[in-house]
Parts: C-alpha cells; structure tokens; sequence
C-alpha cells in the first residue's frame, strides 16, 4: 500500500479509529496546516528531536541517491529518508516521534548486524523488521489474557473475556505498516506481539504515560535479544477482533471466522525460539 498521493488524501483521512491513538497528538498538530506534511513539518513536531543509540538527533529528510543503507544512514547520522506524499513514510516517522527508545533500539540492532551478513539477511533483522512494521506493546494486567493469545482462542478472548480486556489488556500499536493499514481497516490485520506485564492500577494512567511505558519496555525487549532470536519470538495478534475496533465485534460469530481468527498451530522451530527468548537476561516482558 505504499503508493504517492494527492496533498488533500491527508486532509481527508479519518484518524479516529483507537489504532491511532500513539500518534494521534501529532496527527492533530499536523492538521493544522493544510496540505501533505513534508519534512520541515515533521522535524517541528519535536521540541527536543529523539535521538539514535549514538546520540545523534533525529532528522527527516528526502529520500537520498547516494546509496547509502536506509538503517546505517540513520545510525550514523540520525537522518531518516522519508518519501513525500506517501503513508507508509509518514507513519514510520511518527512512530519514530510516538516510541523514540523502541525505534532507536531497532535501529541500532539493525546496525550492528548488519556488518556481519555478508549481503544475507539474517533472522534476526527479519525479526526487528517485522516488529517495526507490524508490532504491537500489550500492556498486560491477567496472565490469563495473555494465555489465551497464546493458545489463538479469540472467541474466549475477545468475546467471552471482553469485561477483562477493559480493564486488564491495552494494545498499542507501535508498527507504522498497520497504522497504514488501519486507514482501509479489515478484520485481518494482524500485529505481532509482545507483551509487558502491567499492574491493573498503571492501566488505569493517561495515555501518554501508558505509551511512554510501553515505549521503554520494548526498547528494553529488543535490546536484550539474542543473536540467534527469530520472527517466532512474536505473538500474532489479530487487533481488530479488540471490541469495538470493527464493527463485527458486537457479534460473537465473528471470532468464528478462521480467515481472520486463526487456530494455533505450532510452527517449526517454535520451541527453540521460546526457549531462546525466557534464556535472555533483565526482559521485562513476555512475547510467547
């Protein structure tokens, strides 16, 4: 879905869908101004930029020619190429602005890996990817809630534990490939998770605050992973079955739909991945 748009396809665009709500503040400040925000716009939604594992400020600038790795770029310089008119763009740079301590440490892992690959991806940047694009915090108050994602029983989950969900499981989207998607929303839009034990009590915090905590324990997360740590590591979640995220969700019968809501089905190397992730030392949450 990364295609080039006409200035008003932002002026148009509904954001009030709860998908939204990490990056909403600078959505809000960017409708302001009319027209497609470009990157002067952007580097002024930030008083004080966030910052690479270098410490280099974060800049948004136009898409470079000189060949240049996109992550090594950012890396050694703190610039982040970023298309005009183009969603997929604008989301990863508020994500960048929404979880500066989780994109700085994805950065970084990226970077340091990627000297040692010989031009072959490795698994363990095709799991950094996929949490970039895709990843979802869920800030966890029931160990019972989380169980039920690991075993894919989501009629039990978001239908029949839905009183739960409200006041012990907060989803927040951190991947700027769903948020993207969530402009079209579907039922099959599914995140890969991780998961942060959470006091009842600290869900019941602003928002802000809520994001800040997801933020950190993520970057947390990703810094402390293994060398050998795959995609396995992540949960999926298909967010869209969270009550009221779709409309289907005032029906039980739309957690029956297994297109959407999908059965467990263990995949090969699973356990080695479990087993890899409970090995890694000061983690202070959980993605199986």
């Amino acid at each position: 879905m990364e295609t080039a748009l006409s200035a008003t396809a932002f002026e148009r665009a509904d954001f009030s869908h709860p998908v939204f709500g990490p990056v909403r503040p600078h959505l809000q400040r960017l409708a302001r101004t009319p027209g497609w925000p470009d990157c002067d716009r952007l580097n002024a939604l930030a008083a004080i930029p966030p910052r690479t594992a270098r410490g280099h400020p974060l800049r948004f600038v136009p898409p470079a020619l000189d060949g240049a790795h996109y992550e090594l770029r950012i890396h050694d310089s703190g610039q982040v190429c970023t298309r005009p008119q183009n969603w997929h763009d604008l989301f990863n740079a508020l994500a960048w602005l929404a979880f500066p301590r989780t994109k700085a440490a994805l950065n970084a892992r990226h970077a340091a890996r990627l000297p040692a690959e010989g031009g072959q991806r490795s698994r363990l940047r095709d799991l950094l990817t996929i949490f970039d694009e895709g990843g979802a915090i869920v800030l966890c108050a029931d160990p019972a809630l989380e169980a039920l994602v690991r075993a894919h029983d989501w009629r039990a989950l978001f239908w029949q534990r839905r009183a739960s969900l409200q006041s012990s499981f907060r989803v927040v989207v951190a991947g700027h490939a769903v948020l993207e998607q969530a402009l079209d929303p579907w039922p099959g839009i599914t995140c890969k998770a991780v998961f942060v034990p959470t006091p009842a009590d600290r869900l019941a915090q602003p928002a802000a605050a809520l994001i800040g905590h997801a933020d950190g324990a993520a970057a947390q997360w990703i810094e402390a992973l293994d060398e050998a740590a795959t995609p396995a590591c992540l949960q999926p979640l298909p967010v869209f079955g969270l009550p009221g995220w779709h409309p289907g969700t005032a029906s039980e019968a739309f957690y029956e739909d297994t297109r959407y809501f999908r059965p467990f089905r263990r995949p090969a190397g699973r356990r080695k991945a479990v087993k890899l992730q409970r090995e890694s030392a000061g983690q202070p949450l959980s993605s199986t």
